[in-house]
Order: structure tokens, then sequence, then C-alpha cells
């Protein structure tokens, strides 16, 4: 019988490059920074790295179908290096394989790192490189504000809510991450924006705005993971382990059947549902969230996905507060996809890099008290077709 992963591996070191237009840092050098970080923070040497898994989305734009490019870029010794995609769950199933890796005794310390440039496609945001046929990469079914667009307009509809208090409460979700964002050094957008700003914004696919989509980054990430003998053996404290990592593709039934109503991500709650239990916690545990706010609207239902809201609450509990950085449960106090940036392959892993971060006590002014667990969230795809990835990090008893 399966027993989980929980505990048997931890984050020896992580590393994340500054995200933004990025335009005189190629691939390689975003890697090799992010990397340098990691393999610093770690305190070991490249050559006690026993396997490495690659992260990046659009292929054909970076670093080619396979993971070559991460041997090379930072010499790595000879060892196997593998490419992984799912999406904008890229990051976390680099995360995941690494972690996999290290909790089945394969290997003693892995490498994940997630990486992308996404400004030198041109595309203002995600590339679409077969736009309007059958075949589109991305949104086969419409554009992505306009498909996350309908969730918002599902969500209404199945709780009543009222027009203005939905967009009074998304507007709110992207004005808390443009105030988190100012306090990351790293992040691509570091200024604060008022409310009126933010409702009075053009419109892009009603009800979603200027400001409750995000935009997109070039940016690298990376996490060491070993096993906690290991780490232990190096003196180290605060040990950050994995709790869980899971992840939840779409089988075609929100599509193909009746039940679903489009008001809510299936795939978030069986994945969150599944990786409580691996963790041993309920949602109640957490004390930090880093969630996959592509639109305001997204991260606004995720509270209810993830079981951080009860189902018609969450626009309440975000109007109330309970999610801002001195909340119930601080989401984004990086400024997530919204203000820290999304470059597809790289966020999973920068998610966890603020849990990281926060588990560790260094998030200076960002810094959260009495934080036990936390977690990351990414969705790929659309809310009718997606892949959701959770993971849970917490202090290693």
């Amino acid at each position: 019988m399966a027993q989980g992963i929980r505990d048997k591996a931890v984050i020896l070191g992580m590393g994340c490059t500054r995200f933004g237009e990025r335009w005189d840092m190629s691939s390689d050098m975003l890697m090799a920074e992010a990397f340098g970080e990691a393999l610093a923070d770690a305190g070991i040497s490249r050559d006690q790295i026993g396997a490495a898994w690659l992260g990046s989305a659009l292929d054909d734009v970076n670093v080619g179908n396979s993971a070559i490019p991460l041997a090379t870029a930072l010499r790595l010794p000879s060892m196997p290096v593998t490419r992984v995609e799912n999406m904008c769950a890229t990051g976390t199933e680099a995360l995941r394989a690494a972690t996999y890796a290290v909790a089945s005794g394969a290997v003693d310390i892995a490498l994940a790192l997630g990486a992308e440039k996404l400004k030198d496609t041109g595309f203002g945001g995600l590339p679409i490189r077969t736009k309007g046929s059958v075949n589109d990469l991305w949104m086969p079914y419409g554009s992505a504000p306009g498909t996350f667009a309908q969730l918002a307009g599902a969500y209404a509809a199945r709780y009543g809510i009222d027009a203005v208090d939905l967009k009074r409460a998304m507007a709110h979700v992207s004005w808390k991450s443009h105030q988190n964002g100012v306090h990351a050094e790293k992040a691509h957008l570091r200024k604060a924006v008022s409310m009126e700003t933010i409702l009075n914004a053009p419109m892009i696919a009603d009800p979603l705005g200027l400001y409750d989509c995000s935009g997109v980054s070039d940016g690298a990430a990376a996490a060491i993971i070993c096993t906690p003998e290991i780490a232990r053996s190096l003196s180290r404290d605060a040990l950050v382990s994995v709790k869980s990592v899971q992840v939840c593709a779409s089988n075609g039934w929100e599509m193909q059947y009746g039940e679903w109503d489009g008001s809510y991500v299936r795939n978030t709650r069986i994945a969150s549902g599944r990786a409580y239990e691996e963790a041993g916690i309920t949602a109640a545990d957490l004390g930090l969230t880093e969630v996959h706010d592509c639109f305001s609207i997204t991260e606004l239902v995720t509270m209810e996905d993830l079981g951080l809201s009860q189902d018609g609450r969450a626009v309440f509990d975000v109007l109330d507060g309970a999610f801002d950085a001195d909340g119930r449960v601080p989401c984004q106090t990086d400024g997530g996809l919204k203000c820290f940036g999304h470059p597809i392959g790289a966020s999973g892993l920068r998610m966890a890099y603020e849990v990281y971060t926060q588990l560790k006590g260094r998030a200076g002014v960002r810094q959260l008290k009495n934080i036990d667990f936390g977690l990351a969230h990414n969705l790929g795809g659309q809310p009718s077709n997606s892949v959701a990835a959770v993971s849970v990090l917490g202090r290693l008893e």
C-alpha cells in the first residue's frame, strides 16, 4: 500500500532569479543564476547531485525538447537529466520528480529547476502559435481571459453574488498582491495600486479588467532536495520538509458530462484533498498559501477549492481581509503571479521558494509569524480542462 512521501525528503537549498523583462539574460544564464543561489544555500558541490529535472513549458521558444541545456548550462557532472512539462504546473512537476526520486531512495540529492523566457516571444500574453486552429496549444476553446471570465460568471450565478461585490472582491485580490509585491525584491511589478485605479481600469473580458490579469515574465527558480539524514549531517537548522505533492489532471468529466456548472475547479479540490491527507493536516493548519492567480477570479475561487472558504463565501472573506498579509491565512505574500511574475516553467518553484523562505524566517519585512505549514498551488490550462498541482511544505519534526 502506498505510504506517501511525507518527511522523506527535505529542501536543502533554493534559488530564484529576479523575474521581469530580462532582455540581457538567456535561458542558460537565468538557469545558472537560480542554480547558483540554490547551490550556495544548500552548501554542497554540484558533484553531489545525483539527478536533475528541468521544467520548461514552451520548449521551442526556450531550451529545446530535452533537458540537455540544463546539464550544459550548469556544467552538471554526468548524471540523468530529464525535461518535464505540464502547462502552468510545469515547475511543480519538476519539484515532484526530484522529491519522488529522493523519497524513493533512487538518489540522495536531486535538483529541480524551472525556467522560461516569455518576453522574447513578443506576445503580451502567453504565446499562441496556432491561434484560430483546433490545435491551439494553450486555449483551444478561447482566450485565457475569456475562459476565466466564464468562471467568474458561473461562480456569481451559482451563489447569487452581486456584480458589484464580485468586482470589488476581485479588485481586492489584485490590490493585495500589489501591496505585497512592493516588498518582494525579486518581483517583476513592485508598485502599489489603488482600489480606484483597479476598479476603473480598461475591461479585458467582462468582468476581468486590466488589473485582474497577470502578465508574463522571464525567470527561473530552483530547489535542491535531499534526504533528512543528509540535511542533519550538514548541521542545518529549521529544516523544511516536503509534506506532499499532488497533481490531478482533467479526464474530460467537466466538458463531456452535465454535472459541472463551471463555478469551481474540480481538479484543485481533488489535488488539495489528497495533499492534505498525505501531509497529515487540514486546511485549517495552513499559515500561508501561494496560489495560481493567473486572474483575480482564479485566486478567489481557489480559496474555496482549497477549503479555506466555505462555498459561496470567498467573496466576503476576501473583502474582510482574510487573505491579506495580516489576515487569517495570508496569500501571495510575495505578490503572486500578478506581481512577482509568471514565467510558466518557473512559477511552481517560485511559489515553493516563497513558502520555503517564510518557513526559514528569511522573508524580511514580509515575514509572517507562527507558520508551521505553507501551500503552493498551480493551475494549468483552463477551468474546464485543467491540471492542478498542490504542494505542502512544513518544518521537519
